[in-house]
């Protein structure tokens, strides 16, 4: 894993109260498991109301939670008076999104001042097994002083 300069000493501080504003990771009941420059974890159990019709997890919420893990990667490495948005990202589903628990790992691939390009992983846990179920490329914008859009 490459090794990136934050801008900002408080960026998992400014991650972390972020994070517990989404009222999207509170539905899923994820939680930030790991914050680091350029890497950002996150971690839910498999709960009913968040499966299809066969008992997997929903890919809309793979995909969300992922959105989520590679949006905070990005943001560790963001300006203190940055916030970022996802402007594009692509999902590669590769296998039923079956376990226990989940794992959601993004990390910066390219950092920018204001474009930065970040990869993410999904990863099913069953029995102490992990499996990767789901990719993501995420496409990220650095935001700055627009009416609206908080840190």
């Amino acid at each position: 894993m490459t090794e990136f300069q934050t801008r900002d000493p408080h960026f998992a501080q400014r991650v972390r109260a972020s994070f517990e504003r989404q009222g999207a990771m509170k539905t899923l009941g994820a939680s930030l498991a790991e914050v680091q420059p350029g890497r950002v974890v996150i971690e839910l159990d498999w709960a009913a109301h968040l499966t299809q019709q066969h008992g997997f997890l929903h890919a809309g919420m793979v995909a969300t939670a992922l959105d989520s893990a590679c949006g905070y990667a990005g943001f560790t490495l963001m300006a203190d008076d940055a916030a970022v948005l996802t402007i594009e990202f692509k999902t590669n589903l590769l296998a039923p999104a079956k376990g226990q628990r989940f794992r959601m790992v993004g990390q910066v691939i390219k950092p920018g001042r204001t474009i930065t390009v970040c990869e993410g992983q999904a990863y099913a846990i069953d029995g102490g097994r992990e499996k990767l179920v789901a990719t993501m490329s995420c496409t990220l914008m650095a935001v700055v002083g627009r009416d609206g859009i908080v840190q």
